[in-house]
């Protein structure tokens, strides 16, 4: 007598048998651990976060970046106000003139310093500014030559942080030697500004000449105002992989091993400031420290910003993988439990741990290729001994390799990345065509 199966038997089988049902549950897997992988990037975030906490830390106790900012020249002069038409009084209001022409050049002798796990690039720079400013000519600001308080003039001048200044900057001009000293209040015109008080009664008619050197210290990053109505730059360093950044891109760079330089030309048809005003400083504060310029001492390697893209693919590689188990199951017609699927994906997620912790102590090259051999290693062991098949257990830990390459060529790649990737996903949907045709979604 033949026994009939009951309805809970067959659907048991049916659920041990299905490929259906299979892919279903990996489906499921898959979306489960993007959970654990979203911790992943929170925890590379936080890192991340925490680099930038010691860079500012060491900023602080070092100096912040510096931005050279000036000279105006800046002359007060007497203007009659009327309040009533009884009452009239004299105020002092103050002339606003930028460079006819800006000579700026820094020399940059940069060093790394370490903080636990953490490097900061630093710098030390000597700064020589030259140039001119025009003959004094107030036809076109309403005001006479008479009103001028020639002897009560001064430079305004500023650098990114007061604190990176490492001597006390001399101005030489018109042969005067002038010291120059902080500048704090409302009249100041530069945030962490600098002046120097000058006596031009004798020089009203010609061209005022000025220069001085400025020895500083910063981090990160040299910038540089456009205030001239010529206005050129050279910068040279020994720092290998700079970055220009702002609102103006060298004219001339040149870039090694050894070093870099950098040259900007720029006049003032691009400027928002015109060549002199009249007024409060707040006028044109907001313009004067608009649109900075410069170098920018990039580390060679952000282990942080290339981990967080590799996490990205984390869904990509741990479906791969996933489908790449289940084919190789259909095909060798050994099942393969789900726990096993469990345990293959906190494997996979764990790998992005390793790449995080180990790219903080030997850098991310060598970290990929740690914590990529270790994961391949133990999930092929793992399948080694769950299919006792050594050759499938070569094969896939070949597969495995695939992917992690292709993702590795494709964190080193920038422009092509996109084209990459693409042609890699059809070449994979086109493989995956292929072994699925002749699968049973039913039984395996």
């Amino acid at each position: 007598m033949i026994e009939e199966q009951s309805p809970k038997q067959t659907t048991l089988g049916w659920l041990k048998e299905s490929a259906t049902f299979k892919l279903i549950f990996i489906g499921i897997l898959v979306l489960l651990l993007l959970i654990p992988s979203s911790l992943v990037q929170n925890l590379i975030t936080e890192r991340s976060g925490r680099q930038d906490e010691v860079i500012k830390e060491v900023s602080d106790n070092w100096s912040a970046s510096q931005v050279i900012k000036g000279p105006v020249l800046v002359i007060p002069y007497k203007k009659q106000v009327k309040f009533t038409d009884t009452v009239t009084k004299e105020v002092i209001e103050n002339l606003y003139i930028l460079p006819e022409s800006l000579h700026i050049n820094a020399d940059l002798s940069t060093q790394i310093l370490h903080r636990g796990i953490f490097d900061v690039a630093v710098y030390n720079t000597h700064v020589k500014v030259r140039g001119t400013f025009g003959v004094i000519n107030t036809n076109n600001m309403g005001i006479a030559m008479s009103q001028l308080l020639l002897n009560t003039a001064r430079f305004e001048l500023g650098v990114g942080d007061l604190k990176g200044l490492k001597t006390n900057p001399i101005l030489k001009t018109n042969n005067q030697t002038l010291n120059i000293e902080p500048s704090f209040g409302g009249e100041s015109l530069f945030s962490d500004g600098l002046q120097s008080k000058v006596d031009l009664s004798t020089a009203n008619s010609t061209q005022i000449p000025f220069e001085y050197d400025l020895d500083l210290k910063g981090s990160e990053e040299l910038s540089f105002l456009q205030l001239g109505k010529s206005t050129d730059v050279q910068v040279h360093g020994n720092w290998s992989s700079p970055n220009f950044e702002g609102s103006h891109l060298p004219d001339e760079r040149k870039v090694g091993s050894n070093g870099f330089s950098a040259s900007w030309h720029l006049l003032n048809y691009n400027r928002q400031l015109p060549q002199q005003w009249v007024g409060k400083p707040s006028n044109q504060n907001n313009k004067l420290e608009s649109n900075p310029f410069g170098v920018k001492l990039r580390l060679p390697v952000d282990q942080y910003q290339k981990t967080m893209r590799t996490s990205k693919y984390a869904i990509f590689i741990i479906l791969l993988t996933f489908i790449s188990l289940f084919l190789t199951e259909v095909i060798r017609k050994q099942p393969i439990h789900m726990f096993n699927y469990i345990l293959i994906g906190a494997a996979m997620v764990i790998y992005y741990t390793l790449l995080l912790s180990f790219s903080e102590q030997v850098g991310y090259n060598m970290a990929y290729l740690i914590a990529s051999v270790s994961t391949i290693a133990l999930i092929s062991v793992f399948i080694s001994s769950l299919l006792k098949n050594r050759k499938a257990a070569i094969l896939f830990a070949f597969i495995l390799s695939v992917f992690y390459a292709f993702i590795f060529v494709i964190i080193q790649l920038e422009d092509l990345a996109l084209m990459v990737g693409s042609i890699a996903l059809f070449i994979i949907i086109a493989v995956l065509m292929y072994f699925s045709r002749k699968i049973n979604w039913d039984k395996n």
